[in-house]
């Protein structure tokens, strides 16, 4: 579980614009590739972090009653900040919970959103089991690492298959939304540019300052030489594998 991970995690990733890639205008395409959720929708955010995505949602949808879910407390404390300044506190209810522990009723939620967080349950898991949280016809927004080609060079072949050996292709992940019975409307490729200014860009920029707090902690530089060398991967092979964002209805074809 995230708690468990080395202090030095939480120093690397404490403070960034975003916990993984991703932007606004990821998270605004997707949004509006549901269409209309009605005038008051109901939003499951399933991983929600710190909640760069749940602020945007909560502006994209006034009318909406978001639901905020993560295992991770300080993430918790800094969304309900951002609430508070952004004054949508009655809006947004960060919660501490776990994705696969969810005591909702069945058919609570007009959509569910999950940005880069599914692969915690497995993807293909993660959408069934959430699937009976969704109201008839409603939508789910996930983002999930996939390979981008089959061409797929040695070194980045053995860094996913430590990190991520469930990893699949475009398809493969299309294929999992559809066997859990959702129809799929829409899927496109998070770009680059959201790897880099939300994320690795900032993060790279307090590493050194990292590298001397945890000089004599091997535990902390291990957490920090894995994040350059996820850095040094994405430079190499950007155009190997990415973020891809998929947006499914609650509706089954006959």
């Amino acid at each position: 579980m995230i708690d468990e991970l080395p202090a030095a995690f939480f120093d690397v990733h404490r403070d960034l614009p975003r916990q993984g890639p991703g932007d606004s205008m990821a998270t605004r395409r997707a949004l509006a590739a549901c269409g209309s959720l009605g005038p008051h929708p109901a939003v499951l955010d399933i991983g929600c972090g710190p909640g760069a995505q749940t602020l945007v949602l909560a502006e994209s949808l006034p009318g909406a009653q978001i639901t905020a879910i993560d295992t991770h407390r300080p993430y918790l404390d800094a969304l309900e900040m951002r609430t508070a300044r952004a004054g949508l506190s009655d809006r947004i209810s960060p919660i501490d919970m776990s994705m696969e522990d969810m005591p909702f009723a069945d058919a609570s939620f007009d959509l569910i959103w999950a940005e880069g967080s599914a692969y915690i349950m497995g993807f293909a898991d993660a959408v069934a089991a959430w699937k009976r949280l969704l109201k008839p016809a409603g939508c789910l927004a996930v983002s999930e690492l996939v390979w981008l080609t089959d061409d797929r060079p040695p070194d980045i072949a053995a860094f996913f298959g430590e990190e991520y050996p469930d990893m699949t292709d475009r398809a493969g992940a299309a294929e999992r939304i559809l066997a859990a019975g959702y129809r799929l409307i829409d899927h496109f490729t998070v770009a680059d540019s959201a790897w880099w200014e939300p994320y690795y860009t900032p993060l790279l920029a307090r590493l050194p300052a990292l590298e001397e707090k945890y000089a004599k902690d091997e535990a902390g530089l291990a957490v920090i030489a894995a994040e350059r060398r996820e850095i040094e991967m994405r430079r190499r092979f950007s155009n190997v594998y990415g973020y891809e964002f998929y947006i499914a209805r609650n509706e089954k074809i006959d």
